[in-house]
């Protein structure tokens, strides 16, 4: 920190178990992942290759190599893998992984329909190559899962190898662990806090109200997904207090006058 401030929240060190912040890159160029790293690289736990983007993005392994470099894992989204899968090309997958050189991947099925059987099965083929991250949740709006489907899902992918499960929210924060109008479904998510640890999970919160949320239920070292590039110094400082949202979270006195 660039000076002394007291009542100040302990974050956890990198590497991290938990107090994840999973940075969403939907395309940057290089040179902007060369800003984003020294503007934000401390803060960042893990970066997502949006979607199925790493197929067009230009310079991909060099994009690659500066994230690496600064010593942030990269993946790819879990929706490039399930367009291998689809295709039959899941051999092809595992050798891009290798290609690349990463170290991490997303198992997901927002997009076809995967047997849950068949969803552990990948994960615990992809856990002998890589860590994997996988996710729970329908990316589509009305479809309801029960939460007790969720949790055991969840449990399950874990068993399988997951090292960490997402919560699905969608880029647009109204779907999965959250209402149609964006506020968080306080149900579901408190019946899986009661189930499973917090730190096996990142919830997707690309909005701040998401974010203040999470961080007011569980803490300043909780997981977070799907942040904005430009968003990661503003999470970091709702983490700690230093935003309105959360302000008071970790002041001894909670007197808005002095």
């Amino acid at each position: 920190m660039n000076f002394s401030l007291s009542q100040i929240p302990n974050r956890a060190s990198k590497p991290r178990e938990s107090g994840l912040t999973m940075v969403m890159d939907k395309g940057l160029g290089v040179r902007q992942a060369e800003d984003f790293v020294e503007s934000s690289g401390p803060y960042v736990d893990l970066i997502k290759l949006g979607f199925g983007s790493s197929l067009i993005t230009p310079n991909l392994e060099k994009k690659i190599s500066v994230y690496r470099e600064a010593g942030i894992p990269v993946y790819l989204g879990g929706t490039l893998l399930e367009a291998f899968i689809i295709r039959n090309q899941f051999d092809d997958y595992r050798k891009l992984l290798d290609k690349l050189k990463l170290t991490h991947a997303e198992v997901s099925d927002g997009s076809i329909t995967l047997t849950h059987e068949k969803k552990c099965e990948i994960i615990k083929a992809l856990a002998k190559q890589v860590t994997v991250i996988s996710e729970v949740g329908s990316k589509e709006e009305g479809i309801i899962i029960h939460p007790n489907k969720w949790i055991e899902m969840i449990e399950r992918e874990l068993k399988a190898g997951a090292w960490k499960v997402i919560a699905e929210a969608r880029e647009s924060g109204t779907v999965g662990i959250y209402r149609p109008n964006g506020k968080a479904h306080v149900v579901l998510i408190n019946k899986i806090l009661a189930k499973v640890p917090a730190d096996k999970i990142i919830w997707e919160t690309p909005n701040k109200s998401g974010q203040a949320y999470f961080i007011q239920l569980i803490g300043t070292n909780v997981n977070l997904g799907n942040i904005a590039p430009h968003e990661v110094i503003a999470v970091e400082s709702l983490r700690l207090g230093l935003r309105s949202d959360t302000f008071f979270q970790y002041l001894e006195k909670k007197e808005e006058v002095i």
